[in-house]
């Protein structure tokens, strides 16, 4: 399988994930201070809105890489 194809599907997986999910949240930590023994950190959840245009682009791009990879190999 050449890497033609590994992207291909690799873009189809993610924009199904995106079109499943819609969106994807992650902690961040943002400010950390040590004072003494005492440690402070402050962290943020951050979510992420992936949007319908999105997911479907991806999926269109991965399916032409498959068909694009199936002619030349």
């Amino acid at each position: 399988m050449n890497s033609i194809k590994m992207a291909g599907i690799a873009l189809i997986l993610a924009g199904a994930l995106g079109l499943a999910y819609g969106s994807f949240s992650f902690t961040q930590q943002t400010h950390e201070a040590q004072v003494g023994p005492v440690t402070l950190s402050v962290t943020e959840k951050q979510t992420v809105n992936v949007p319908l245009w999105v997911g479907i682009g991806a999926i269109v791009i991965g399916a032409a890489l498959l068909l694009v990879g199936n002619k030349q190999g």
